[in-house]
């Protein structure tokens, strides 16, 4: 999947960033760095396979614009920056670094805004198949269900803060959001492996079994050498 958005956020994410997230998910760095980029895919594949959907390009880009960019919102170098405790610009230093931003992220109360209402996101990804998805990734990672549902409640603003910046950077339309995230979809689909097979097993809506649990944990036991 070279040039392609995953790969590029997966990039940023690797290192310090997968350091702290596993420090806040209570796992080691090289499970963290596995189950991003197992999450990855079934996150941005899900939103790509919304897009194709009449009207969901434009419910997409309109969303973008409200809440995840403009002067009110972290771009995603902030968030990443408040993920290591750098403040950044915005909102970010506010919310004073890894434990301000996940707080808000994680935190019982209300988000801090619309931004960050990462339960919000989620729902809107995935629909009915929420449960599913933390399910799957929990099953083909080893993270537990809190861990899982965690790590997709901290992934979901930064994706959506990527693709706000994607599309500023790029002056797109809906239009052009939604033939990107197509391409993306396509791209998780071809390669296969676990961040496809966990997209197709959680985004089946019809349970025909095009791909289930059991050959995904199969998968996912070979790609992490047996560590599940």
């Amino acid at each position: 999947m070279n040039g392609s958005l995953i790969d590029d956020l997966l990039g940023q994410l690797q290192g310090a960033p997968a350091g702290q997230i596993a420090q806040q998910l209570g796992t080691d760095p090289r499970t963290a760095q596995d189950a991003i980029a197992a999450a990855l895919p079934m996150i941005v594949g899900a939103l790509g396979r919304n897009a194709q959907q009449p009207g969901g390009a434009g419910d997409l880009f309109n969303a973008l614009q409200r809440d995840h960019a403009g002067a009110g919102a972290m771009d995603l170098g902030g968030m990443l920056g408040g993920l290591l405790g750098r403040g950044g610009g915005g909102s970010a230093g506010a919310l004073g670094g890894l434990g301000g931003l996940l707080g808000s992220v994680l935190g019982g109360g209300a988000p801090a805004s619309r931004q960050l209402d990462a339960g919000g996101i989620l729902g809107h990804i995935f629909g009915g198949a929420q449960p599913r998805a933390e399910s799957g990734l929990g099953q083909a990672t080893g993270l537990n269900s809190g861990q899982s549902g965690q790590l997709l409640k901290i992934l979901a603003p930064i994706v959506m803060a990527f693709l706000a910046k994607q599309v500023m950077a790029k002056n797109m339309d809906a239009g052009g959001l939604g033939s990107m995230l197509g391409q993306e979809h396509s791209r998780v689909q071809s390669q296969g492996g676990l961040g496809g097979g966990l997209m197709n097993a959680v985004l089946d809506q019809d349970g025909d079994g095009k791909v289930d649990l059991g050959d995904l944990l199969k998968i996912g036991g070979s790609l992490l050498g047996g560590r599940r």
